[in-house]
């Protein structure tokens, strides 16, 4: 693809259809500068199919935010939406509106809280809300449900896997079947999510975060053709990285030939005082070779290199082998614990493309708009309750319990304070009879979750590193239940409205079905217009 022809596909045009034209509508109406805020939630925790999520890891608000601050409508762009025909031949958008984009056509003026990245999310709790101009806060959307839900994915995945390998190292190895360029998106997300490095060169070094890798069998098989063989081979690796010698050993004969040439060539290195890495296993049933390779490696003295599985790896997968080498290792005079320290665990194509559960479920809703009188609060209502939205401007509220574990997100309206009530009333989203009620003793600490990140398209927080990413993520899940942790079947999370946030929902239910019902809106004198 040519520049010129990236910036149009990449810029402010990535958006969908629906949006530009439902813009213009507001353009026509006088709506398109009227104040709105939107909420982006996900609906359900992702489902592998045999297995599923129990939280999120939220991922990706760096990326959309460098993207709002670059993304302008160009002249070029101009004059795509220009060339534009509606079904009569007429010109789809009028030169009044593409000249208001061509002066406004920006988001100088949106606001947004959000969930900091690396943080645990759950379904139905907003985790970013946008408040702007209705136009230009509608046409955010879809870039940033593409920017958020992906990273999101991904990031769940990699902390998934990350926590089946009991806290070993992993490796991304997906660039090769991630989706074209998103793959560089997908390596970020996996190293908040639970990744310690990615073999993608790139982007690891954008990141400040060093690549790793090992060789393909392709350097075995050149040598093998050109009347060598796979030690010729091992032997000139190891004389290239004498002290990054980590060998793919599955080319010809694992168990035969690939461990007994390395530990050869690893016995050349240590003579010269070079400490070799290890072996990588990438074909068979890695349980028992990885037994078996720590057992000949043992016995030639060789006890602390590492062995890398990969091939088909997800938090299943590394869960099942954990537990075949638990139950097998005694058997063949090999410690099984000890096993599982060495081990490294290279993770390709299921966790760039999220296997079994390839799209998170995020939405982009309207809940506010203003009024003369205020801050008017919008409902969608659908013949599935659970995607009825909540409305109005919220914040989410975080509940610990004595055990210092997550056990509730409260969505409230964004002047309740649930830590200044003595008892804390919690009710079910969608189920007008289920509540639950909580003691303030009960509860350790409320966190708010959403934070200020923009004003007026002006950063006003601090972008995390990865690694603050990283604690974030850790120390989030050590505070869930784990029963929420589980891979199978997992322990639902609880995420609740307060009673003043069901009572408004309720309300306008019954006045968009036509039912009596007194008018709501939130009073703009002792508003503060930049809370969440």
């Amino acid at each position: 693809m040519r520049e010129r022809d990236r910036k149009t596909a990449e810029g402010m045009l990535f958006t969908d259809l629906y949006q530009l034209t439902m813009a213009q509508l507001y353009f026509r109406t006088g709506l398109h500068e009227r104040p709105a805020r939107f909420d982006h939630f996900f609906r359900k925790n992702p489902d592998y199919g045999q297995h599923q999520a129990g939280f999120c890891i939220n991922a990706g608000l760096e990326w959309l935010l460098d993207w709002m601050a670059a993304a302008r409508f160009r002249e070029q762009d101009l004059a795509c939406l220009r060339s534009q025909r509606g079904r009569g031949g007429r010109q789809l958008f009028g030169d009044d509106f593409l000249d208001w984009l061509g002066r406004s056509g920006n988001f100088n003026e949106i606001s947004m809280w959000a969930v900091p990245e690396g943080r645990v999310v759950h379904p139905n709790a907003p985790v970013t809300m946008v408040q702007g101009g209705l136009a230009m806060a509608q046409i955010l959307e879809s870039s940033l449900l593409n920017h958020l839900n992906y990273q999101t994915l991904i990031a769940t995945k990699a902390a998934r896997v990350q926590a089946a390998g009991l806290g070993r190292m992993v490796l991304e190895f997906g660039m090769r079947r991630g989706p074209a360029m998103g793959a560089n998106a997908g390596v970020r997300a996996a190293l908040i999510g639970g990744a310690d490095y990615s073999s993608n060169v790139g982007i690891s070094c954008v990141l400040g975060n060093p690549p790793k890798g090992t060789h393909a069998h392709s350097m075995v098989q050149a040598f093998m053709a050109l009347t060598g063989s796979e030690l010729d081979a091992f032997r000139a690796f190891a004389e290239v990285y004498p002290d990054d010698c980590l060998l793919l050993v599955d080319t010809v004969n694992t168990l035969e030939s690939g461990i007994p040439n390395a530990i050869t060539v690893f016995s050349e290195l240590r003579r010269k005082g070079h400490v070799p890495v290890g072996i990588r296993l990438d074909s068979g049933d890695l349980a028992y070779l990885a037994i078996q390779a720590a057992k000949m490696l043992d016995q030639a003295g060789f006890n602390d290199t590492v062995i890398v599985l990969s091939n088909e790896l997800d938090e299943l997968v590394i869960w099942q082998i954990i537990t075949q080498i638990r139950e097998e290792g005694a058997r063949y005079g090999v410690d099984p614990e000890q096993l599982t320290k060495r081990l490294i665990y290279g993770v390709g194509t299921r966790l760039i493309t999220s296997m079994g559960a390839p799209a998170l479920d995020g939405v982009y809703k309207l809940v506010a708009i203003d009024s003369e009188a205020g801050w008017q609060p919008a409902i969608k209502i659908s013949e599935t309750p659970a995607k009825t939205i909540n409305p109005g401007s919220k914040q989410v509220w975080r509940l610990y319990d004595r055990r210092g574990c997550g056990t509730v997100d409260l969505i409230c309206l964004e002047d309740e304070r649930p830590e200044a009530q003595a008892e804390i009333v919690l009710r079910h989203p969608i189920d007008h009879a289920k509540e639950r009620r909580l003691a303030r003793q009960e509860i350790t600490a409320c966190e708010p979750l959403l934070v200020e990140v923009l004003r007026c398209g002006k950063q006003v927080s601090e972008t995390p590193d990865l690694a603050a990413m990283r604690a974030l993520r850790q120390l989030d899940i050590e505070r869930l239940d784990p029963g929420v942790r589980r891979f199978v079947n997992p322990h639902i999370y609880h995420v609740s409205v307060s009673p003043r946030l069901w009572d408004l929902k309720q309300q306008l239910i019954s006045r968009a079905r036509g039912q009596d019902a007194e008018p709501w809106v939130q009073e703009k004198e002792g508003t503060d217009d930049t809370a969440p």
